[in-house]
């Protein structure tokens, strides 16, 4: 798995400074990167922290782009490569777009700033399917439309239309919980790679 180019990074402002703290903390803005005719979105919950030790999956934060970690990032683009959804048929964003102090959870306040950026990468992108990545996204993502997430793990890989979006918002695991979760969930690697593809494909048949 190669780390994407940085001549495939979306920037969409030369600065941000609506989150004061996040302005403080960042190293710098991690944007959104892929294809602009992506099929699918992939909306992560913030960029990490980084690792400057590594040498080339140092992490959003160092990066500036999204899903460039050496753990999630380079995880979740297995995932999708293996569905099908490779570097020229997948754009990866985050749902804050500035790594947060010591770890922390976005606020809501954050989440809510950084919302007209997300919005704008889909609406320019206008993928078959919107796929969140854990709890976090999944839920800022269904804010959008006003709706609530009850129980994260029954919502992976029930899709909801999204009418703010215009697309279907598929729930993946995220990354850094997927080898735990999976066997609960009753699949194999294989058999969640399977479902990633037969939900995105039947959605985007309907």
């Amino acid at each position: 798995m190669e780390v994407p180019d940085l001549d495939s990074r979306n920037a969409l402002a030369d600065d941000c400074r609506r989150c004061p703290e996040l302005h403080e903390s960042r190293q710098c803005i991690s944007w959104g990167n892929g294809p602009l005719s992506a099929d699918v979105v992939v909306v992560g919950e913030a960029p990490a922290e980084g690792n400057p030790d590594a040498d080339k999956w140092r992490g959003g934060n160092l990066t500036g782009m999204a899903y460039t970690s050496r753990q999630s990032g380079r995880k979740i683009r297995q995932v999708l490569a293996d569905a099908g959804f490779g570097p020229s048929r997948a754009y990866y964003t985050n749902a804050v777009k500035c790594h947060p102090p010591e770890n922390r959870d976005p606020t809501d306040e954050e989440l809510t700033n950084c919302r007209p950026y997300l919005v704008e990468e889909v609406g320019t992108v206008a993928p078959m399917a919107v796929l969140t990545t854990g709890k976090h996204a999944t839920r800022t993502v269904l804010a959008l439309d006003d709706e609530s997430l009850d129980g994260f793990l029954d919502s992976v890989l029930e899709p909801r239309r999204s009418e703010a979006l215009g697309v279907p918002v598929v729930p993946l695991l995220h990354p850094s919980y997927q080898k735990v979760w999976l066997s609960r969930l009753g699949y194999s690697y294989e058999g969640y790679v399977r479902a990633i593809i037969e939900t995105v494909t039947d959605r985007a048949d309907e």
